[in-house]
């Protein structure tokens, strides 16, 4: 501690704070601002301004190597994202981007720039916005299974009422330890046994027929969809490929972690 003589005000001497340094006691290690400060000796201003400065230095790495990717955005609010790709193996970065929205063109933008810097994409990890399949249609594309049971639980509850729902969520619970051919079987019975239930129509009050069960008919249509890209990971040239997205979700999980402890950051310091 040390005084000055003129006015008698009291300060530490700051210690030079390394950006290394400062990043782990802020992101691993979890430490606010203000005992960032405290610990270095310089102003919340000048770890404000260090933090700042670290997230502008980020670029997209070089890459070499091959591997499956993983592809998701999170979102903080309603417009402010973060789309990472992941590489499977080593679980590094392999493109980062702040967007806006889940647009084609993020996905398309991150996957160019990963084939650009030179590593060799064997397959994609993706979690379900539909028109991605088309577009991505040269690669082997596994959908991430626990998003499709959650699908199926959005539109059937955890607990359905009716027969065939429950029978439908039971079967979508298993996909995780199913084999291609005896899930498909297995649906394929559950469908001829409900056909009857599930093209049931009813008048409505506008004096037209519609379908009676439509959460079930969309939970039945969204399996539909997904159906061929739940088992691409079980195919014999993706030996290796997760059948779910976990890897980049826990890293998701992770960040929002970190930035909670920091709730005090404006947007444009969380990037």
């Amino acid at each position: 501690m040390y005084k000055c003589q003129d006015c008698g005000h009291q300060f530490r001497a700051g210690i030079v704070v390394g950006e290394a340094d400062l990043w782990d006691a802020y992101q691993q290690k979890k430490q606010t601002i203000a005992e960032l400060s405290e610990r270095f000796g310089v102003s919340v201003a000048t770890i404000k301004r260090r933090l700042h400065d670290i997230k502008r230095e980020w670029v997209q790495p070089p890459l070499s190597g091959e591997g499956f990717v993983h592809l998701d955005v999170t979102y903080w609010g309603r417009s402010f994202g973060v789309l990472l790709a992941l590489d499977n193996q080593t679980g590094k970065p392999l493109y980062m981007a702040f967007v806006k929205s889940k647009t084609v063109k993020d996905y398309e933008d991150a996957v160019s720039s990963i084939k650009e810097r030179g590593f060799i994409i064997r397959g994609l990890i993706i979690d379900g916005k539909q028109s991605l399949f088309k577009t991505f249609s040269e690669y082997h594309i596994q959908m991430c299974q626990f998003h499709m049971k959650q699908i199926i639980r959005r539109y059937l509850t955890l607990h359905p009422k009716m027969h065939a729902s429950r029978e439908l969520k039971e079967l979508a619970d298993r996909l995780h330890k199913a084999d291609e051919a005896d899930f498909k079987r297995d649906y394929q019975d559950w469908n001829e046994k409900w056909k009857d239930t599930i093209g049931h129509k009813s008048l409505h009050k506008d004096g037209k027929m519609h379908y009676t069960h439509q959460r079930l008919r969309a939970a039945m249509n969204s399996l539909n969809f997904y159906l061929p890209y739940l088992f691409t990971y079980q195919r014999e040239e993706c030996k290796g490929m997760p059948n779910t997205n976990n890897k980049i979700e826990g890293t998701f999980t992770d960040l929002k972690k970190n930035l909670n402890n920091h709730s005090g950051l404006t947007q444009d310091n969380r990037k």
